[in-house]
């Protein structure tokens, strides 16, 4: 048994790394495309387009494991049951649920692999290209054109114009406020220079102090401030959510929560990571009854049929999730939902199969 259950192991791997060969490539290939727009902007080289994309590699598999688990299993058992192997493993008196197990056994190998991805290594690989680009192009770190980062504190609210690098920021905003939030003053500077974890050197300061009679504004070339961010943070706050590692979400959506700031946007982030898992799941359960069911109608159509099937689920979950955000629904909810219905619907198919 245990000979029988290797070989499906590693038809099903082979199918999947035959999905990976075809899918990673492509979506990588859409990716520079994108980047060759911006050649020739600042120093922005065809090579520093093609390093970009090869760093978002890691990212983008994670983005599409749950298809390469859909597509590697349909092909791996369609073509079981076009060599008839399929119906001799029944034959044998192999049920269609034990041998539906091993690509389930390979689906919880592929999350552990996916899960060391997303921690050790997508999110650095994505944030130096984020980097490498952003100083390629002369980009400064922003969340948008003359917004800046905004964050705040119990009774602090912090506003950088934007990041020239990881230890210099530029047009700082600081709003001090006393405990029942009222305004106290107002600190502005022209840039800041990272000491230590706890305080920066701010230079070129503009401090105006609220009274109840007046405005006092004061001037300096340069201030100590105790900063409640050390450069950690404030790279995250310049970071786009799904290029955080999960543990770095968590902490930062715990230090939003406490600070009384929105949060939904980097707790959407750190469900969909549970929900990509979930997804891979339903993926692979999904492909058992595509081919337990009939295969009459050829492998290429049952490839075709499961392609549209993923290129659909994977469009709803965006729509799903930006609706999500945008109507304030529970980020959790939002991010479980269409792992879980897909799941739904693939049992429901499996009785009727078995």
């Amino acid at each position: 048994m245990n000979i029988i259950h290797r070989y499906i192991a590693s038809q099903v791997l082979i199918g999947m790394i035959i999905a990976t060969a075809v899918l990673l490539p492509l979506f990588s290939f859409f990716d520079l495309l994108d980047q060759l727009d911006d050649v020739g902007k600042g120093t922005y080289r065809v090579q520093d387009a093609f390093f970009y994309t090869a760093m978002l590699l890691p990212r983008r598999f994670i983005q599409i494991a749950p298809f390469i688990a859909l597509l590697g299993t349909v092909a791996a058992l369609g073509k079981l049951a076009v060599t008839s192997e399929l119906v001799a493993l029944r034959v044998a008196g192999i049920s269609p649920v034990r041998i539906s197990l091993v690509p389930l056994a390979i689906g919880i190998l592929l999350l552990v692999f996916i899960a060391m991805l997303e921690q050790f290594v997508a999110p650095q690989l994505q944030q130096k290209a984020i980097s490498y680009r952003a100083a390629a192009l002369h980009l400064s770190a922003e969340l948008g054109s003359g917004l800046g980062i905004w964050t705040r504190n119990e009774q602090n609210i912090l506003r950088i114009g934007a990041m020239h690098h990881a230890s210099r920021a530029i047009d700082i905003e600081i709003l001090h406020l006393n405990k029942e939030g009222f305004l106290l003053a107002h600190t502005h500077a022209e840039s800041a220079d990272f000491i230590n974890d706890t305080q920066w050197l701010l230079t070129d300061v503009t401090v105006r102090t609220f009274t109840k009679n007046k405005i006092l504004s004061t001037r300096a070339s340069s201030v100590r401030w105790d900063s409640f961010l050390n450069p950690e943070d404030i790279a995250i706050l310049t970071k786009p959510p799904e290029s955080l590692s999960p543990i770095e979400l968590f902490r930062h959506v715990d230090f939003l929560r406490e600070t009384g700031q929105e949060a939904d946007s980097y707790a959407l982030a750190l469900w969909r990571k549970a929900g990509s898992a979930v997804m891979t799941i339903a993926m692979l359960l999904l492909a058992i009854p595509f081919i337990f069911g009939s295969i009459r109608s050829g492998l290429g159509n049952k490839l075709v049929f499961a392609t549209v099937i993923g290129i659909v689920v994977y469009l709803l979950d965006q729509i799903i999730a930006n609706a999500g955000l945008l109507l304030s629904i529970n980020p959790a909810f939002v991010a479980l939902f269409p792992g879980l219905t897909v799941i739904f619907l693939a049992t429901l198919w499996l009785r009727r199969v078995f």
